[in-house]
């Protein structure tokens, strides 16, 4: 039989709650005067989304004893802002599959993806005023802002054979941990939570953020038909994950001229990407990058341990786990 993934155990243990988040998604998406609001946002946010982030919201205001109505807002609210993204994110990539399906942007087209990710963060800053938290309006506004600035980073940073780790992990930190981090950091504060738990919260975010974004690099490495990604995807958008810049630390001359060619220039050929794939694993660099990432789910795992005995803890802590073992 079957294990169930934390994921679906957390589903099944917030359905109420997520139940409200749905519908307040369904409701603040819709517009009277521009019906291509809510067919784009639509087609990403019913997509089969596993609804991570707003779940972490919600665990971590019940697990901190709230009763209140407000972190179906702030669910809500987290899960726009990641639409909002993903919006935008697909036209920077000029990406053309989303979660297995054609993206918003090759459907429609550039300009309503932008416009749509625009006025879902618009009605992101609408939620996230309503439960009149201060410290929550500051939590959330940061993340958005540090997200974007860390897709700007990464657009600067693709294709440049200088980026190091300390720059990526900046990267990862604004693209996605940001995000998990406001989202487990703002469930505690909705809720009343002390200082220590919140901050607890704020590093389980922050590490499960960095653990998952740096499994999904790897799995880009994994030929799959499962995972939604086209194997070696960021390899053809030249962009300069872990993995990359490990084995560069130790390149050869010819292997520095490969990625020179391949991701520097982006002159690829057919058989660039199984080359690609034979210096990592020759310079140890996949291996490399599996160790960091199962470290830093190690460290959000700790970060419970501040805070209150709940079956919704363990099931975060399985979380961590769950996310690297993609990677194992």
């Amino acid at each position: 039989m079957l294990q169930t993934k934390p994921q679906d155990r957390l589903s099944a243990a917030l359905a109420p709650e997520l139940e409200q988040v749905n519908d307040l998604i369904r409701s603040r998406m819709a517009s009277r005067h521009a019906p291509r609001i809510p067919e784009v946002s639509a087609h990403l946010i019913e997509a089969g989304g596993k609804r991570i982030r707003p779940m972490l919201t919600l665990a971590a205001a019940k697990m901190c004893g709230y009763d209140g109505p407000y972190h179906v807002h702030l669910a809500a609210t987290v899960e726009f802002i990641h639409t909002a993204t993903l919006l935008h994110d697909d036209v920077v990539d000029e990406s053309r599959q989303r979660r297995g399906r054609p993206t918003a942007n090759l459907l429609w087209d550039n300009k309503s993806s932008v416009l749509v990710g625009d006025y879902l963060f618009a009605r992101s800053f609408q939620l996230m005023v309503e439960p009149g938290s201060l410290p929550v309006l500051g939590i959330l506004s940061n993340a958005a802002a540090t997200i974007a600035e860390g897709e700007v980073l990464q657009l600067t940073a693709a294709s440049n054979l200088a980026t190091d780790a300390d720059t990526y992990l900046q990267i990862v930190r604004g693209k996605t941990a940001a995000l998990f981090a406001a989202a487990t950091e703002s469930g505690g504060v909705i809720a009343g939570a002390s200082e220590a738990q919140v901050d607890a919260l704020r590093t389980y975010g922050d590490a499960l953020g960095i653990a998952f974004q740096m499994a999904d690099d790897l799995i880009d490495w994994t030929p799959s038909e499962t995972t939604g990604k086209g194997f070696g995807d960021d390899f053809r958008e030249r962009k300069m994950t872990l993995a990359v810049i490990r084995a560069l630390e130790t390149a050869d001359d010819d292997e520095r001229a490969f990625w020179t060619r391949t991701i520097g220039k982006g002159n690829q050929t057919d058989d660039d990407l199984e080359t690609a794939l034979a210096i990592l694993d020759r310079r140890g660099a996949l291996e490399s990058v599996r160790e960091d990432a199962l470290g830093y789910a190690a460290r959000a795992k700790e970060a419970l341990t501040a805070l209150p005995d709940h079956e919704l803890r363990d099931m975060l802590r399985d979380l961590a786990d769950f996310v690297v073992e993609r990677i194992a």
